[in-house]
């Protein structure tokens, strides 16, 4: 893969695209990838540039994304305790908004986004990875939300997407005791979709799905994602209505007709993401 600049430059980010797969590394191996506040920053700003390249005009560049951590001892270890402890509570209270924001962005984007968990994945770290859609875990992985360990809450989302992940007991307990579980738990939970041998192993398992995902039309993606996102929390009546409306929008596209045309013709589908 060939580092690319066409989202930016970054101080704490490394990105790499190739065949439309965009994989983003936190790389700032020394602090074991703590979400500083500069880290929270860049996050924005390159989930942003994936955002504005998502249309056909832009030439859907991006079809995918990976986000792991560099150094091989840590995905994210968490929220970046030493700027925290010079923070006032309204301070505190901005960093927060700004990493929920982050994660409330990568759940928007009409792409699917995948962690590679290798190694730590506590605190801000675990709750980077719930915002993502599949977490695909080494068998070095650890999760967990230890906030009560120092006398804090979670801040960056798991208070919320936690229990989503893996049920409202297992979330209260896991956050609670601040206790940290494994690989095999957490695939055992619900929160890690798959458990491969290495990092290695897990990007390519990643990049593999994410390939899948990139011959398929990248509106239907985005609307699929969109439905799925957007029914969490919600009633199921409420859930089937925005259903029904991505599937209404679905109708609106070329690609829709290309590929409905191509099942007929029995032929393969060449979608234009418009």
């Amino acid at each position: 893969m060939e580092p690319t600049t066409t989202f930016g430059t970054y101080g704490t980010l490394e990105l790499e695209l190739s065949d439309r797969i965009l994989t983003l590394t936190v790389n700032r191996p020394a602090a074991l990838n703590a979400l500083s506040q500069e880290v929270v920053a860049e996050l924005w700003k390159a989930f942003t540039a994936v955002q504005d390249s998502c249309t056909h005009d832009a030439g859907w560049p991006v079809r995918g994304v990976v986000v792991t951590g560099a150094g091989g001892k840590a995905f994210v270890a968490g929220a970046d305790i030493r700027e925290m402890t010079s923070m006032s509570a309204d301070e505190a209270a901005g960093y927060s908004r700004s990493m929920q924001a982050v994660t409330l962005l990568i759940e928007k984007l009409p792409v699917p986004v995948v962690a590679v968990v290798d190694g730590f994945a506590l605190g801000g770290g675990c709750e980077l990875a719930l915002a993502c859609d599949f977490i695909y875990a080494t068998e070095a992985a650890q999760f967990g939300q230890p906030e009560v360990n120092l006398g804090l809450v979670p801040g960056f989302g798991g208070s919320v997407r936690l229990p989503q992940r893996v049920g409202l007991g297992a979330a209260r307990e896991l956050i609670y005791t601040g206790r940290r579980i494994d690989a095999a738990e957490a695939y055992r939970l619900g929160l890690a979709n798959r458990v491969l041998p290495t990092r290695d192993d897990a990007l390519a398992a990643a990049r593999t799905t994410l390939g899948e995902v990139a011959a398929k039309a990248p509106v239907a993606v985005g609307l699929a994602k969109q439905a799925i996102t957007g029914a969490t929390g919600r009633s199921t009546a409420e859930g089937l209505e925005g259903e029904a409306d991505a599937f209404r929008e679905a109708f609106t596209t070329e690609d829709m007709r290309e590929g409905t045309g191509a099942f007929l013709e029995k032929r393969s589908p060449s979608f234009a993401g418009k």
